[in-house]
């Protein structure tokens, strides 16, 4: 009985090592498109706002006796778009160093998971596929996990995070763009 235990507990260890491979992936993909995407406040939407207006009410002024204050509000638009810019210019730095401490924490969890799931699961297999699926790389993917077993191939901890990391790779980069 235990010994089906510990199988059920390998044949599941696959599965959950790619399902925390993925949660990295999405969570670093997602800060970073946060992080170029930004996102707009209350004072811009209200300056752009403003911006608009002046634009539209300077150009409803088009006779040559209103042209003095259609210039005026052009150049109070000029001002406020000068003003939207700085603001920009400083959220986005704010924004940037406050995802790149995030980034960083992300990076430094995920190594430390790395690491913890390969000194766990070192010398163990993590995976059991058929020899015939992998032919040629059957070598690679049961490094550091055994010789094969009942016409498997065992993958070990390291070929699986490389292969978790490249799918999940591909995988994020389909869905979030």
């Amino acid at each position: 009985m235990e010994e089906t235990l510990e199988e059920h507990g390998k044949s599941l260890a696959a599965p959950l090592i790619f399902t925390i491979v993925v949660a990295f992936q999405f969570l670093s993909r997602h800060a970073e498109h946060k992080k170029k995407r930004g996102s707009m406040t209350d004072l811009e939407i209200q300056l752009r706002a403003e911006i608009k207006q002046l634009y539209k009410e300077a150009s409803s002024l088009s006779q040559p006796s209103t042209f003095a204050q259609a210039a005026k509000l052009r150049r109070m638009a000029a001002a406020k778009e000068k003003e939207l810019t700085k603001i920009q210019e400083s959220l986005s730095k704010e924004i940037k160093l406050s995802y790149d401490s995030y980034l960083k924490v992300l990076m430094i969890v995920k190594v430390f998971t790395y690491f913890a799931l390969i000194c766990w699961f070192w010398r163990v297999p993590v995976a059991a596929i058929s020899k015939q699926l992998v032919q040629p790389f059957g070598r690679v993917l049961s490094w550091r996990a055994g010789g094969p077993l009942n016409d498997n191939v065992m993958v070990g901890i390291i070929p699986w995070l490389i292969v978790s990391t490249r799918v999940s790779k591909f995988i994020c980069k389909k869905v979030m763009d």
